[in-house]
């Protein structure tokens, strides 16, 4: 068997960040709280003196048994790179929503920025998708979408 379990967020505050997640797209704090260290979380993850502090968040659309947005702080974390939309790696967050410029004001009004501007464009055989980039609290990369499918797109 395979199934998505959750996706990792390393935050510099994470209840901060996930308050924003809650807030601004309805995820759900799923306890307990987690707080981990020891040779067990050095091995697994291959960081030397791992300890970390978080919680998972029921992802919006998805049921009790969906996946989970994972954020976590580490003790002693590394500072990276801003994350960018055309950096190799993980590039961003995709959320579907009904009005893509509401939920734009509303990361806006919740920390995070704005990165690009709502654009539309038909793509063949799938629809019209309408999305802009954004950034939430730490500056990762959301994308904020809504599609307007074709009849047999997905």
């Amino acid at each position: 068997m395979v199934r998505f379990a959750h996706t990792n967020i390393v935050a510099r505050d994470w209840r901060r960040l996930a308050r924003f997640y809650e807030v601004v797209f309805g995820c759900v704090l799923v306890p307990p709280e987690r707080e981990h260290r020891g040779e067990w979380l050095e091995r697994g993850t291959g960081v030397r003196g791992a300890a970390l502090a978080g919680a998972h968040l029921r992802l919006p659309g998805h049921g009790p048994q969906g996946p989970t947005l994972e954020v976590f702080q580490y003790a002693e974390p590394l500072e990276g790179h801003e994350p960018a939309p055309n950096r190799i790696g993980l590039a961003h967050l995709a959320f579907e929503v009904d009005d893509p410029a509401a939920v734009i004001e509303a990361v806006v009004r919740a920390g995070g920025a704005r990165l690009g501007e709502i654009t539309s464009h038909d793509v063949p055989g799938v629809g019209r998708l309408t999305f802009a980039y954004a950034r939430d609290p730490e500056g990762n990369v959301l994308e904020i979408q809504r599609w307007e499918h074709d009849a047999g797109g997905t």
